[in-house]
């Protein structure tokens, strides 16, 4: 392995070709800069990334680690999709109290709610560090050698970095471990919760709309960062203050039309573009469908449960949003790679590379890639299989299993050092206490009937009848006494015994295997980003997502799915009321914003054409943790909040195609119009600064 200097070459600008990548801010000088500006984009690389200056990533938050946010007033209020919060928003709500239903809006910051754990992560600074992370690195160490000499280099690094006692630094792997970024960050610990609308228009549509276009779904929710006395990061404290941000994003009320430019700016989770034919075959044909299956049994029990109590809606919202994602997003990525030929381009694409090596004399040094992909995904695949299936049904789906799980890990623990059992304790029974606050019996149950037969042979669902686990007070029961009274009740459990061997099964088997294996597919696919990139330089390479701050451009643009079949760019508010089915779970409409509609009461956020936007669709490449992204127009101001894809593009992850991958944002227009028209919550649009650009 050897550091790569990333080599960018003078290409014939396409501005459709050009929309698509994850680019890192602190390197959008040349290239990226000219390529954005022939998109429209009058901003330059440092309006957008500056470490010295106020700049647009100064806007733009991590939030709670799996979602985007974006500060929008000088008094720290921040931006986000409702999905984000919902689990935040959840937890304030009762019957009595029902803030999924009903939304909630806070009149004044002493009425805004605090939520425990929650944070916004700020980056302060991005630095290569590549030459001294992989110094000492030579092609004779193993794997693990490899890693253990990486770790070590990062971690020096990170204790001599120099930083303020407030911020924190942290090493990321970028181009599958060719070159390495060091980020300084800021992390603020006290969110509260300041606006929601109901869950009837923040997840209009629900399932049935989720990854398809057209949407009408208002998917926002209002926090606001608070900080000490000197503005800096602080635990939640009654005396903390509105932040003051070093930069917030006004907010375009002349909203957007077809070709012009947006900005995607945010903390993309997951991708892999680089995968071979095969590897991409394995994931679409034979893992997508085993977990889509486990999670569809799932969904059928849950659904007709919450539609059925509003009890169990409440407890389930959350862990149904969850499920049912990643469900239909499968489902959909499925049918884009199918669509767009995908592993075939991708064998084309392969052909070209392996008569590169050829022309350039590396056919001996890397020839043999490829077709040990194919010898390790046919071994590779059934344990990757079957261990993700037992995620599914262990850890995503049932929650007896899951606390089965959680008990094992502890017993082992103490098995292994007893001096830890307190704490380990401690641990499980703040797990028990978070499940079972939201958690019903017979739905579970269901749901163990539903899916275990597509994990296990053998399905005792009389364990629920005989287990401590269903009730909170007798789990907690089972963790009285000494170390040896707590192992004896556990392992007494009827339902710990029916999930004991599955579990040793996965601990000891599955994941063995499994972690093996995929070592050296990782090994492999790091040989691979760096053959790629000697073999074709001129090629186009933007690193995998992996949580970090990035940058997509494109522009506003429709698409066709299919044959005779076009998508506009923009959905509006007749689309909402068009769909409208009263009372129904994922259709039903506000009385207030029927009434609003009928009134044609649209204050300053219609379009030209006197309609109020709802959504629009991009060119910008997204992934799982662009959710509350801001979508920046040309001049730096905030037109639209992403929080999806279309369902034909969700394959962008492994296969960015610009023909038909789309991220789908709500316009700001229509989150405006809902906090100010519908909600009556003028004193935070008082906040915010609303401007004109093209006027």
């Amino acid at each position: 392995m050897k550091y790569l200097k990333i080599l960018l070459f003078f290409i014939t600008l396409n501005t459709f070709a050009q929309q698509g990548g994850m680019w890192i801010p602190s390197l959008l000088e040349g290239m990226n800069e000219d390529e954005m500006t022939s998109l429209g984009s009058k901003l330059t690389a440092k309006d957008i990334y500056d470490i010295n200056n106020s700049s647009l990533k100064d806007a733009i938050g991590h939030f709670n680690g799996g979602c985007t946010s974006e500060v929008i007033s000088p008094k720290g209020l921040i931006l986000t999709n409702h999905h984000c919060g919902f689990s935040q928003i959840q937890s304030h709500s009762s019957l009595e109290n029902d803030y999924l239903k009903n939304g909630f809006w806070a009149m004044s910051y002493e009425e805004e709610l605090p939520n425990n754990g929650l944070f916004v992560e700020f980056i302060v600074s991005i630095h290569d560090v590549s030459k001294n992370v992989l110094a000492d690195i030579n092609e004779n160490m193993t794997e693990k050698e490899k890693q253990s000499t990486i770790d070590k280099n990062s971690n020096g690094i990170l204790k001599n970095w120099t930083k303020e006692a407030w911020q924190d630094v942290k090493v990321k792997s970028f181009y599958k471990g060719n070159q390495y970024f060091l980020f300084v960050t800021e992390r603020f610990e006290d969110i509260r919760l300041v606006g929601a609308p109901p869950t009837s228009i923040g997840k209009f549509g629900s399932d049935t709309d989720n990854w398809v276009f057209p949407r009408h779904t208002g998917d926002f929710s209002l926090f606001r960062i608070y900080a000490d006395a000197n503005n800096r990061p602080a635990k939640y404290n009654i005396n903390n203050k509105p932040y003051t941000p070093k930069h917030f994003l006004p907010i375009s009320l002349d909203g957007v039309e077809e070709g012009d430019f947006t900005m995607v700016f945010g903390f993309p989770g997951r991708t892999n573009e680089y995968l071979p034919a095969v590897a991409i075959e394995h994931i679409t044909k034979n893992y997508n469908p085993t977990n889509i299956a486990i999670r569809e049994a799932a969904l059928k029990v849950i659904n007709e449960k919450m539609k059925a109590d509003d009890d169990v809606r409440i407890k389930y919202a959350s862990k149904q949003a969850r499920i049912a994602n990643a469900w239909k997003k499968w489902i959909g990525e499925n049918l884009g790679i199918e669509k767009s030929n995908a592993v075939e381009k991708r064998r084309a694409f392969e052909t070209t590379y392996t008569k590169a090596l050829k022309e350039k004399g590396l056919e001996e040094k890397y020839g043999d890639i490829l077709p040990e992909f194919n010898r390790l995904y046919k071994d590779f695949a059934p344990v990757d299989i079957k261990r993700r299936n037992f995620i599914e049904v262990f850890l995503t789906t049932n929650e007896l299993m899951q606390m089965t799980f959680r008990t094992y890990q502890v017993v082992q623990a103490i098995k292994d050092n007893p001096s830890v059992f307190e704490r380990a304790k401690e641990s499980l029974i703040g797990r028990f206490k978070g499940i079972h606050k939201n958690y019903n019996v017979d739905v579970d149950r269901g749901i163990f009937n539903s899916v275990m037969p597509l994990y296990a042979n053998h399905v005792d669902a009389s364990i629920y009848d005989k287990t401590a686990f269903t009730n909170l007070d007798s789990a907690l029961k089972l963790l009285e006494g000494s170390p040896k009274e707590v192992l004896k009740n556990i392992n007494n459990d009827a339902a710990y015994k029916y999930a004991k061997p599955l579990i040793d099964e996965f601990y000891n088997v599955i994941d063995k295997e499994f972690q093996q294996k995929n070592e050296t597919i990782t090994a492999l696919q790091t040989k691979y980003m760096t053959a790629l990139m000697e073999a074709l330089p001129n090629a186009r390479y933007f690193p995998d997502a992996n949580s970090t701050l990035r940058v997509t451009y494109g522009q506003v643009r429709g698409y066709a799915p299919r044959d005779a079949v076009y998508y506009n760019h923009v959905s509006y508010l007749d689309g909402v009321i068009e769909k409208y089915i009263p009372g129904d779970y994922e259709f039903d409409v506000p009385q207030k914003l029927r009434d609003l509609y009928a009134a044609k009461d649209y204050g300053q956020y219609a379009d030209t054409n006197g309609k109020v936007p709802v959504c629009f669709l991009g060119t910008n490449h997204t992934t799982g943790g662009n959710s509350g992204s801001p979508a920046i127009d040309a001049h730096g101001n905030l037109v639209g909040l992403n929080f999806d894809r279309v369902w034909e593009g969700t394959m962008s992850d492994m296969n960015y195609d610009p023909e038909i991958c789309r991220n789908i944002m709500v316009d700001l227009r229509y989150v405006l119009f809902i906090i100010d028209k519908y909600a009556g919550v003028k004193h935070l649009i008082d906040e915010m600064e609303l401007v004109h650009p093209k006027k």
